[in-house]
């Protein structure tokens, strides 16, 4: 793509959220001994490979991809995962939610409304153990919501892998603290500063390829809560509710029972940056499971999520 359509001034100003986030990963590459980049396929997620990319280039990445399989995944999402590590190269580790039913690790929810987004917090606990992971690297922002709003960029969890708000270490001068007590951990969040318009408008000007998910198409859904959720094997009509037939896009991704999609006829990068400037709803209010309660994202983390 051709970035002289970007103003010189938003040039600059991702140039320095680039710059901080090589930045980060560098410090976390220096700093811990079993690092890991957590992947869900995202939107954000692939921001921070092509990032992890760029901060280690001419070398490959110094740390495997973590995805965390719930069973309940988009299959486009799966496919676009597995043609990226085939391209670039990089080791991926997946860990599913199901093995973690079988082993009766979680119980799976029924109903409705049940959804394995929340199982994968045993999942990924697990697997952080298992690998022996000190610092796991993450792609949240803090203007995707509340909870996440309070996030340090080196954000501290004890031996359980839980997060404590008030327990959070000060991160003045670009200075990160990653000193920690044995089985005590990290979550490292390179794009905390970085917005939703700052993440499509790097997506344009880095020209990095994207799930189909995230532009217009045409897919069949269902109205549940507020919601349009794509309707599938494991979202199916329940009493009155119908399937449509809807022009949709998912501003993100994630579990297919909790992940809604947004009436759109954005079909370019160019025209999701015309639709997010004026978005007065944040991307993780197309989230069901972040409706569930009013802390349901930090209840959430205190239990170890991402």
């Amino acid at each position: 793509m051709d970035i002289s359509t970007t103003p010189s001034y938003v040039r600059s100003h991702l140039r320095q959220l680039e710059s901080e986030a090589i930045f980060i990963l560098r410090e976390v590459a220096a700093q811990f001994e079993r690092p890991l980049l957590l992947f869900s396929g995202g939107k954000d997620s692939l921001v921070m490979v092509h990032l992890a990319a760029k901060a280690f280039y001419p070398g490959p990445m110094p740390f495997p991809l973590l995805h965390i399989d719930t069973g309940h995944n988009f299959p486009e999402t799966l496919v676009f995962r597995d043609q990226l590590v085939t391209r670039i190269g990089a080791r991926l580790l997946v860990r599913s939610v199901q093995d973690a039913i079988e082993q009766g690790r979680v119980v799976e929810e029924t109903g409705p409304y049940a959804s394995r987004n929340g199982l994968q917090t045993v999942t990924l606990l697990d697997a952080l153990t298992e690998l022996q992971c000190d610092a796991a690297l993450g792609g949240a922002r803090r203007d995707e919501e509340k909870a996440r709003a309070k996030e340090r960029v080196f954000s501290h969890r004890d031996a359980f892998g839980q997060w404590d708000p008030t327990h959070q270490r000060p991160e003045v001068w670009q200075l990160y603290n990653g000193c920690k007590h044995p089985d005590e951990s990290f979550r490292v969040f390179p794009l905390n500063n970085w917005t939703e318009r700052d993440i499509w408008q790097y997506i344009h000007d880095e020209a990095i390829p994207m799930p189909s998910l995230y532009f217009s198409h045409q897919r069949d859904v269902i109205h549940r809560g507020g919601m349009l959720l794509a309707a599938s094997a494991v979202v199916y009509p329940v009493g009155q509710e119908a399937i449509e037939r809807q022009i949709v896009r998912f501003r993100t991704i994630g579990d297919m029972t909790c992940t809604g999609a947004v009436e759109s006829r954005a079909a370019t990068v160019d025209d999701i940056l015309q639709e997010v400037t004026s978005a007065r709803v944040t991307e993780r209010g197309t989230r069901a499971d972040d409706t569930r309660s009013e802390t349901a994202m930090e209840d959430r983390k205190r239990q170890g999520y991402f």
